[in-house]
């Protein structure tokens, strides 16, 4: 049985695009393994707090990600 985690830090990300990600992630595992995988594909989205998560030696923040998103560098 496949276990998909995925780590993202908190508030970035709505519930339903939260939701995008578990049914995306699910089918491109499928798509891998086959249909009969669906239903014991287990897809995990933890949340880690603001600043908690670095990357090069700079924390990063809920506000840098959402900086990131509009195309800025962080």
């Amino acid at each position: 049985m496949p276990l998909i985690q995925v780590r993202v830090i908190k508030d970035v990300f709505t519930k339903e695009q939260k939701q995008q990600i578990i049914n995306k992630l699910t089918d491109a595992m499928v798509s891998i393994e086959g249909e009969a995988m669906r239903g014991v594909t287990w897809c995990v989205v933890e949340e880690v707090e603001s600043g908690d998560w670095g990357i090069g030696g700079k924390a990063l923040t809920t506000a840098d990600v959402h900086v990131l998103a509009r195309g800025k560098a962080a």
